[in-house]
């Protein structure tokens, strides 16, 4: 039985496998960013409360996206496909007309296409880096465990800034 927290997402097992363990906390770091985001209208997705930088909650939900499809389909399975926002390379631009509803559905199905591409592989397999990232960690691979780690970190990071940019917004406050 999975349990969840009073605002629904899912707890992390507290004695499991290591696989089991790491995508427990991805799981739950993901449905954390949907908390962050949910109940807001158009403009408040937008707003950049926290000045001098341009993050917005819409732009993380984009910047995740691009994070999952880079690490699972291109690192990992070695998939050559583009990238989802051509308006910069990180998927924090935003244009008039792609609202959350539309970044949520991309996210979701980056979501599941990485989940996908790792249901039967081992946490030892492993995918090609870009030479840059090799050139910066030393190796022309990584591990599909130092993937699922790395995407914990990334998204409990940006659930700090989706927490401050969310309290900014409406005062809505908590993990």
């Amino acid at each position: 039985m999975t349990r969840t927290t009073p605002d629904g997402r899912p707890v992390p097992a507290a004695h499991a496998g290591e696989r089991a363990m790491l995508e427990g906390w991805l799981d739950f770091h993901r449905a954390t960013l949907t908390l962050k985001c949910a109940d807001l209208d158009d403009s408040q997705v937008r707003e950049q409360p926290v000045k001098p930088s341009s993050m917005t909650l819409l732009g993380l939900v984009q910047h995740m996206a691009e994070v999952e499809r880079n690490w699972f389909q291109r690192v990992f399975a070695g998939q050559d496909v583009p990238r989802l926002y051509q308006e910069g390379e990180d998927g924090f631009t935003l244009v008039p007309g792609r609202g959350m509803d539309e970044a949520m559905a991309v996210w979701q199905r980056e979501v599941g296409r990485g989940r996908e591409l790792t249901a039967d592989a081992s946490l030892d397999d492993s995918g090609g880096l870009p030479e840059e990232a090799a050139a910066i960690m030393g190796e022309d691979s990584v591990s599909l465990r130092w993937i699922l780690v790395h995407m914990i970190e990334e998204y409990a990071r940006h659930n700090g800034h989706a927490d401050l940019l969310r309290e900014r917004i409406d005062g809505t406050v908590g993990s």
